[in-house]
C-alpha cells in the first residue's frame, strides 16, 4: 500500500471497552473517523479491530545467554508483530536495539535499560553487576538511556541462604528510586519471593513484574500506592520445571517456587480485586518464546480478570500506563483484526487476521 493509499477498517472497532464503532479509515499512517474525500485507492478490511497489543514485559535482543545478534533480535520483533504485539516495554536487556527505532515495519519499543542486579545474584551476561553503594550511579545512567524505565533485579536466590531473598538494603532502593524519579524515570523490579516487596513499594517503586511474592500483607499496600503489577503467567507456568531441576542442590528454593507457583492464579485474582493495576507482559526472550501476549490474556482470565479487563490490560489500560496512544483520532494506525469479538472468547487474539502497522498491513 502507498504512503497515500487509504485503508478502511469496517466491522466492529473497540476503540475502547465501551465505545464500538462501525468503521474507522487510516490516512497517511493515521487514524480517522472521518470518511476521506476523493480516496482513489482504497483497500478494505473486515471485522473485529482493537488498537495494536502490548507486551509489557518483554526482551527483544535477548536469549537465555545473552544478547543475541540483530538478525535474531528481528526474528524475535517480527514474531511479536505476526501475533498482534506491536507496543513492547522491553523490561531489560544488554543488547542495543535503537536501529529497531528506524524500522517502520518493526514493533515500537519503550527500554527499560539494562537489568541491574545484584553481583552474581542474577542470569550470567544479562545484567550490570553491582553492589548497594553503586546502585544510584547505575539507575541514573540506565534512566538516561532508557524511554523512561529503570529495571532492577529485587530478589534472586542467595545460594548461601539456599532460597530467594531480597537483593538490595531498603536506604539503597529509596535513594535509587528517588534518583529515577528525578530524573524522569519510573522504576520496576523483578520480585519472584515475598520479602523485597514492602521495602520497594514503601522506597516508591512505580510496578512490580511477576509478584508471585504478594500476600494479604502487601497486596493493600501495593493497592493504597497504586503500584502495577505485570504478572507473567506464561512464564509462571515453568516454575515446576525450574523446581526439579533445582531440587538436589537448592530444596527450599525448590519447595519455595513450588509454593508461589500453586498459588498464582489467587494471587492474580486477589491482586486485581484489591484495585492493583494488572497488564499483560510475557517475558519473552529469555527461554520463553516470543509471540504470546494472547496467550497471556487467557491466562489471566483463567486467574478469574473478567475478559475485557484481561483484554484491557494488553489495549487500552496498557496503553495510557504507557503513555502511547489507541485509537484515537490522529494517532498512528497500529491495529489488530480478528474474525469474531474477542470480548467473547480472548482466545481469538492468538489468531490475528489482519495486522496493521503504521498504517500499513503487514500481517
Amino acid at each position: 500500500m502507498s504512503d497515500r493509499a487509504v485503508l478502511h477498517v469496517k466491522g466492529r472497532v473497540l476503540v475502547g471497552p465501551e465505545e464500538v464503532r462501525d468503521e474507522v479509515w487510516v490516512i497517511d499512517g493515521r487514524i480517522s473517523y472521518d470518511r476521506p474525500a476523493g480516496a482513489a485507492d482504497v483497500r478494505t478490511v473486515e471485522g473485529w479491530a482493537l488498537p495494536g497489543l502490548v507486551d509489557a514485559h518483554c526482551h527483544v535482543g535477548l536469549d537465555q545467554h545473552g544478547a543475541v545478534p540483530a538478525d535474531v533480535a528481528e526474528k524475535q520483533a517480527l514474531t511479536d508483530r505476526e501475533a498482534g504485539t506491536l507496543l513492547v516495554r522491553d523490561a531489560g536487556s544488554p543488547s542495543d536495539t535503537r536501529w529497531i527505532d528506524d524500522r517502520e515495519d518493526l514493533p515500537k519499543i519503550i527500554r527499560a535499560g539494562r537489568h541491574i542486579a545484584r553481583t552474581r545474584r542474577y542470569i550470567r551476561n544479562y545484567a550490570w553487576e553491582v553492589e548497594p553503594e553503586d546502585l544510584v550511579a547505575y539507575v541514573a545512567q540506565e534512566a538516561r538511556r532508557g524511554d523512561g524505565w529503570v529495571k532492577l533485579v529485587g530478589d534472586w536466590i542467595d545460594r548461601d541462604l539456599g532460597d530467594l531473598s531480597a537483593c538490595w538494603p531498603r536506604g539503597a532502593v529509596e535513594a535509587a528510586i528517588a534518583e529515577a524519579h528525578r530524573l524522569g524515570a519510573r522504576v520496576t523490579a523483578h520480585c519472584f519471593a515475598e520479602d523485597s516487596l514492602r521495602d520497594l513499594v514503601e522506597a516508591g517503586i512505580d510496578c512490580v513484574e511477576h509478584a508471585t511474592g504478594l500476600t494479604d500483607d502487601t497486596i493493600p499496600l501495593f493497592a493504597e500506592r497504586g503500584v502495577a503489577i505485570v504478572p507473567t503467567l506464561v512464564n509462571i507456568a515453568t516454575f515446576p520445571a525450574l523446581a526439579d531441576g533445582g531440587e538436589a542442590r537448592y530444596p527450599r528454593w525448590s519447595a519455595h517456587m513450588r509454593r508461589l507457583h500453586e498459588r498464582r492464579y489467587d494471587t492474580v485474582r486477589n491482586a486485581y480485586d484489591a484495585g492493583i493495576p494488572v497488564f499483560v507482559g510475557t517475558d519473552a526472550g529469555g527461554a520463553l518464546a516470543h509471540g504470546l501476549a494472547g496467550a497471556e490474556v487467557a491466562e489471566l482470565v483463567t486467574a478469574g480478570i473478567p475478559p475485557v479487563e484481561a483484554l484491557a490490560a494488553t489495549t487500552w489500560a496498557a496503553r495510557r500506563w504507557l503513555g502511547r496512544p489507541g485509537l484515537e483520532e490522529g494517532a498512528p494506525a497500529d491495529l489488530v483484526v480478528y474474525e469474531q469479538d474477542p470480548r467473547a472468547d480472548v482466545r481469538v487474539l492468538t489468531a490475528p487476521r489482519r495486522v496493521v502497522l503504521r498504517g500499513r498491513v503487514v500481517g
